[in-house]
């Protein structure tokens, strides 16, 4: 039996004039699902989000919530709400009034009903103690923290997210990333996040939907995205990435790449010998040693990062690849060193750019 997803959007197109903002796109989101639309500014995510909500319409295609068509129901009936990325909170109203003030405007609600509600929230988005304190006596994640609460203070079915985390510093924001997800887990409502980041959808999604130019280019898991990336795009757009301009070649049962540096032996490559491809490598899947087989190549820069170091290393053929040494290992610019690829390290595209 299949479970029937929270949100499903099916076949949704719209223009602007003559700009395709979004063109035949289709996804689902799941109950309790942290839901991330990835992607460059102009890619079309932040429209999509804006149709789920109310704020526009499209041209065709329908979405659906719960089995209910969204498009025939104004914005303020929708069981959605919805949390921006300036974060909209009211500056004369005390921390409390913010996070109630949904509850008030959509009434049905007793004063203790309320009190109790805000109360709650307020403990799970650690702010116990601030309902009395005025906006401008809190710090940027804190006034994040209660705009969150305040989104969720009526019990939204699904909570939209608008680079909530733009504002925020970076080492607040990997903090918040965590408070964010635990949130989302503790209540078991859907979330969807709207962010060009891709360390905060890989850290925060249960699955990223990627877009580019109005369509989505794929669909997964983060693991998934990141290690089997179904496309050029997507490979260079989430995470770094070494992308590599070569040819197909077959020996027997043998099969290489033919990069600009070398060959490279392939392991579970269906294109034929003769064939342009692309192999996109991260810089964590090659290993870097002074000694033994592999690509020769000299270190050209080296760029400390705390748990890693990355290392720009020359290989011939005017190519030079970004390797990520984790190993405590010292190098030197201008040191010669070994490059070691395996054969099933990294995804292989077909044709040339």
């Amino acid at each position: 039996m299949t479970t029937q997803p929270l949100l499903s959007v099916e076949h949704i197109s719209k223009r602007f004039g003559p700009v395709a903002a979004l063109e035949d796109v289709s996804l689902s989101v799941g109950a309790g699902e942290f839901f991330a639309l990835l992607g460059p500014s102009g890619c079309g995510k932040t429209t999509l989000m804006r149709l789920i909500a109310g704020f526009e319409t499209p041209d065709s295609g329908q979405a659906l919530l719960s089995g209910r068509d969204l498009f025939g129901i104004p914005p303020h009936r929708r069981p959605i709400n919805m949390m921006f990325q300036s974060y909209a909170l009211f500056p004369h109203l005390n921390v409390f009034e913010n996070v109630a003030f949904g509850l008030r405007r959509r009434g049905g609600a007793g004063r203790e009903e309320i009190s109790a509600r805000v109360d709650h929230l307020l403990e799970i988005v650690q702010l116990q103690g601030f309902g009395g304190r005025k906006i401008d006596q809190l710090s940027g994640g804190q006034k994040q923290r209660v705009a969150l609460a305040r989104a969720l203070a009526p019990g939204p079915s699904l909570l939209l997210l608008d680079e909530p985390l733009g504002a925020l510093d970076r080492k607040l924001r990997e903090e918040t990333q965590f408070q964010l997800k635990d949130i989302q887990r503790r209540l078991k409502t859907s979330f969807v996040i709207v962010t060009h980041d891709q360390d905060e959808a890989l850290a925060l999604a249960d699955r990223i939907a990627v877009m580019r130019a109005g369509a989505v280019e794929q669909i997964g898991s983060p693991v998934e995205i990141y290690q089997k990336p179904a496309s050029r795009f997507v490979a260079s757009f989430v995470g770094a990435t070494n992308m590599i301009e070569g040819r197909i070649s077959r020996d027997g049962d043998a099969v290489y790449f033919e990069a600009p540096f070398g060959r490279l032996e392939r392991r579970g490559c269906a294109l034929p010998g003769g064939a342009p491809a692309a192999l996109s490598l991260r810089p964590e899947q090659i290993v870097v040693q002074r000694e033994g087989e592999g690509v020769r190549g000299v270190i050209e820069d080296v760029a400390f990062r705390g748990e890693t170091t990355r290392l720009r290393v020359g290989v011939g053929g005017g190519e030079a690849l970004n390797v990520s040494s984790s190993k405590g290992m010292v190098f030197s610019l201008g040191e010669a060193v070994r490059l070691a690829i395996a054969p099933d390290a990294g995804a292989l595209f077909p044709g040339s750019e």
